[in-house]
């Protein structure tokens, strides 16, 4: 199995094919031609114990299995979170699987570490965060929630003098669910905040604080750089004198928002959140890297190191290394793929302003959109966008009508929206990313809403 040979050769001939195929596809399709429950019955067992046909593997993937995933990386993917890799991040991502980077020390690979922290340090210093902060690449948000929480935690325990103390975290209704998770997993309560016109407020805050039951319990506070839901910043200035003032930690979830800071245009909404103790920011949303690429920072590196640092007697070696830096000591990992590298190529082949112009882009065509749907009478913007999520009403309609409607711009392979929540209320969203959806798109979708 681990032999170059003919087999392998031809192997590697249809794989590069299909690769090429992939790369090449301009645009990207939705996909989601099968549907999920159809996957049982066109699939066929592959695993036994003599193997198969490689050609016959690709083909039952190329056939069935492929054609079952909808792919988030197309103009017409507008749910959710979408995600939009350059090709060159994703033909890098196969180079990096190729040369098989253990990404946990700086011993065993301190080039790809090197570059990693050079693409880390573009996030930092698109954030404004000091000279020192530096941090890793998890596979997603979730990942670096928990990671940078855990650092929170034990630092505000060690404030307190109480390394078992149950601690609070302040958090709002918007907050994302991986943060909820993250404090069931920690043992954290919530102090939960009001909001103010849909986001925290440093205000709201300071009120929470002096109202409950026992203020010094609460050692941190998650603010949004973007909310997943309707795309909303809160006021990072404000909580960071909050903070500042009351010696709180405060972690930011710009996992997906973070890309705007990129965009004059939206670059204002984010003062404050260089006052971060720890941030999230996910190239492999609006920095258009592969799947599977979070960056967290730290201001201070050194207080994730006390609390992630793995101690064995066979890591002994990589602990007492000087002079370099481990990614495995600032998150809750040590086996790792080194998954900063394909953002790290990417950005080094077409610089940072090809990055700000799409990004500028996206919040351009998120404009645009939200003023065609101001435009048409059967339609309700429900506020305006600030970055690029698009929340509007289709009036008259109720939750089982947005569901259908939903369903059908799947079948049609139109695009894939899915309806939300907001305010109680079943509605439409529009999330943007793709610097390739267009205006065409958005009309095509909105006529069907007739």
């Amino acid at each position: 199995m681990h032999e170059f040979d003919a087999a392998t050769q031809a192997i590697a001939d249809e794989v590069f094919e299909l690769l090429r195929e992939l790369v090449a596809l301009d645009p990207t399709p939705l996909n989601g031609t099968i549907k999920p429950n159809e996957v049982a019955a066109l699939a066929r067992p592959m695993i036994n114990e003599t193997g198969n046909d490689p050609a016959a593997v690709l083909e039952l993937f190329t056939s069935v299995l492929a054609p079952a995933v909808i792919r988030a990386d197309s103009p017409r993917f507008l749910a959710w979170i979408p995600s939009a890799p350059t090709k060159a991040s994703m033909l890098f991502d196969a180079v990096v699987s190729l040369a098989s980077i253990s990404g946990v020390s700086w011993i065993e690979s301190a080039g790809a570490v090197w570059a990693e922290n050079e693409a880390l340090r573009f996030i930092a210093d698109l954030a404004g965060m000091p000279e020192g902060a530096g941090g890793t690449f998890v596979q997603g948000g979730s990942a670096a929630n928990l990671s940078a929480l855990a650092v929170a935690r034990d630092t505000g325990r060690r404030r307190l003098g109480d390394n078992r103390r149950r601690v609070r975290f302040a958090i709002t209704v918007d907050t994302h669910s991986s943060v909820r998770n993250t404090m069931h997993l920690l043992d954290v309560a919530p102090l939960l905040v009001p909001l103010v016109d849909d986001r925290l407020t440093g205000g709201a805050l300071a009120e929470a604080l002096d109202s409950c039951d026992d203020p010094a319990s609460v050692c941190a506070v998650v603010a949004n750089a973007g909310s997943t839901n309707a795309g909303l910043v809160d006021d990072l200035a404000g909580i960071a004198r909050i903070c500042d003032d009351r010696n709180l930690w405060m972690h930011v979830d710009a996992a997906y928002g973070g890309g705007a800071l990129l965009a004059p245009s939206a670059r204002g909404q984010f003062a404050g959140i260089e006052r971060s103790d720890s941030l999230v920011i996910d190239p492999h949303k609006w920095l258009y890297a592969p799947l599977d690429c979070a960056a967290l920072l730290y201001r201070d590196p050194s207080l994730a190191r006390s609390v992630h640092g793995q101690h064995a007697a066979y890591l002994d070696s990589v602990n007492e290394q000087t002079g370099g830096w481990n990614p495995g000591d600032y998150a809750y990992q040590l086996t790792r793929r080194a998954r900063g590298l394909p953002f790290w190529f990417s950005l080094a082949v077409h610089g940072a302003d090809a990055y700000r112009d799409a990004v500028e882009h996206v919040l351009e065509i998120t404009r645009g959109a939200a003023e065609r749907i101001r435009g048409l009478p059967h339609l309700e913007l429900l506020r305006e966008p600030e970055l690029s999520v698009v929340l509007f009403r289709r009036i008259g309609w109720d939750a089982v009508q947005y569901a259908a409607w939903s369903d059908q711009l799947m079948r049609d392979h139109e695009a894939l929206v899915v309806p939300t929540r907001w305010h109680d209320e079943t509605v439409a969203r529009l999330a943007f990313l793709h610097p390739g959806t267009t205006l065409e798109i958005v009309d095509e979708i909105l006529a069907t809403t007739h």
